[in-house]
């Protein structure tokens, strides 16, 4: 053991027997002591709180950039998007275009500001029309130009939705102006407010119409070459049809070159293949509704195109549910072209602008308007009632028009099928009328027939009516 007052700390590991390393005590009272505990801190607290406002900064930087980026989004981003996809290949209007300057004299009464006060932005803004669309929007000072101020030297024509103006343009295209009439004027504060509304209900009317007109595109259906809506006007441009009407070269005309049977069935089959357009192939289908000669036009190449189709619900006396009479003109439909099925039960299908089709067929068959004056007593005759029933006794010949040659050997059995297809296309029940692809096939078999192909066989009972 050892006899050390102070002993060399860990030499007892060292030496054996319980021997121990002696050192002097006055080096071990000079050890090292065990570093002391460092004080408390005093600044936890001030920690803490600056962790929280960092928190609290980082959630507000991030907030505040999620608020611009949305701003970004709904003022920058989205716009340049939509107008991306707007094709117009138009003249583009700006701010201040609904109040555009007009041309020096025109008259204060040929602007409408009674309608102008209701009338929306203009369409540009609000109508997206497709891709590969050719719809122009024109100013209005553009077409008053074109017009002479809507001019009557310039008016040719007028239908369900206003007049018509032949025009020429600054690139010299000849072009058709439909200017909408505008509505009858309120004789009480109760009719303006009516007014009101329905100058509303029309200007969606037109927006929605004026959309499905720029998606339709057929060589049958005459072509909307664009359309103006500015200062209350609601005007369409329609190229140009430089031969007039089927209505007046069947009943106006003294001469006309479609005095032959081959040239009037060549109009029955065009304009058949246009309204087949609109029931086949439009999207969404399009019911014409006002299916007469007069909506039967003929270009320089005597190419015969439907026109009106889609503005029936935009003529000014279409918007009043409770004035609506459904032998009115406007409503759907003309007197002798009108479905008398529709009329009774007031639901329009395809099968009530084949009723109309058919009535053009008779008119080119016998001559006749569709609501004539009996020659020997004058009273007014419906085609309808006066053609069928001499047909259903297959005696088409002797309702046929006299003004034309006789059929020769190769037309006689055509004017017959095409006597048998039109009784189809007027039968009472619409469920026994073809549609209008049954027709069109038809009519290419009788045109094939009439221009010496290799004869179909023409019967009555190659008529729709066993498809």
């Amino acid at each position: 053991m050892s006899s050390c007052s102070c002993v060399l700390a860990g030499s007892a590991n060292i030496c054996s027997k319980g021997a121990a390393i002696c050192e002097p005590c006055s080096s071990a009272a000079k050890a090292n002591p065990a570093p002391p505990l460092p004080p408390r801190s005093n600044s936890t607290p001030r920690s803490s709180d600056g962790r929280r406002r960092l928190v609290f900064i980082i959630i507000g930087s991030i907030s505040l950039a999620g608020i611009l980026s949305a701003a970004a989004l709904r003022f920058v981003i989205l716009p340049i998007y939509r107008n991306r996809g707007r094709i117009h290949d138009t003249v583009e209007l700006h701010a201040g275009a609904a109040e555009a300057p007009l041309p020096p004299g025109v008259p204060s009464e040929r602007l409408r500001p009674d309608i102008a006060e209701y009338s929306n932005p203009p369409i540009s803004r609000q109508l997206s029309i497709g891709h590969g669309s050719t719809i122009k929007e024109f100013p209005l000072a553009v077409l008053l130009a074109a017009t002479d101020n809507f001019s009557d030297d310039h008016k040719i024509g007028s239908g369900g939705f206003g007049s018509v103006y032949r025009a020429v343009l600054d690139d010299g295209r000849v072009v058709a102006i439909k200017r909408a009439e505008p509505p009858p004027a309120a004789a009480s504060s109760s009719h303006a407010d009516q007014r009101r509304r329905r100058d509303r209900d029309r200007e969606t009317a037109f927006l929605s119409e004026l959309a499905l007109l720029s998606r339709v595109n057929h060589k049958n259906l005459v072509r909307l070459l664009g359309f103006c809506n500015q200062n209350g006007e609601r005007v369409l441009v329609y190229e140009f049809m430089a031969n007039g009407t089927l209505h007046d070269h069947l009943h106006k005309l003294a001469v006309s070159p479609l005095a032959s049977w081959a040239a009037r069935l060549r109009v029955a089959l065009d304009a058949a293949r246009g309204i087949e357009y609109l029931h086949a192939y439009a999207v969404p289908p399009i019911i014409h509704r006002d299916i007469k000669s007069s909506n039967i036009l003929l270009d320089a190449t005597w190419t015969a195109k439907v026109a009106d189709f889609g503005l029936s619900l935009l003529s000014p006396s279409s918007d009043d549910e409770h004035t609506r009479d459904p032998s009115s003109p406007r409503a759907a439909g003309t007197v002798g072209y009108m479905d008398p099925q529709y009329y009774r039960l007031q639901h329009l299908t395809t099968k009530s602008d084949v009723y109309s089709f058919g009535v053009v067929l008779l008119e080119l068959l016998t001559g006749c308007r569709a609501v004539h004056r009996n020659d020997e007593s004058g009273t007014p005759t419906n085609l309808v009632e006066y053609a069928v029933p001499q047909i259903d006794e297959d005696d088409v010949h002797s309702v046929i028009d006299r003004r034309l040659p006789p059929p020769t050997p190769s037309e006689i059995e055509t004017v017959a099928f095409v006597g048998y297809l039109a009784a189809d296309c007027v039968s009472p029940d619409g469920k026994d009328r073809p549609t209008m692809s049954e027709i069109v096939a038809g009519l290419e078999r009788a045109m094939a027939a009439c221009s010496g192909q290799p004869p179909p066989v023409l019967m009555r009972s190659a008529t729709a009516r066993s498809f």
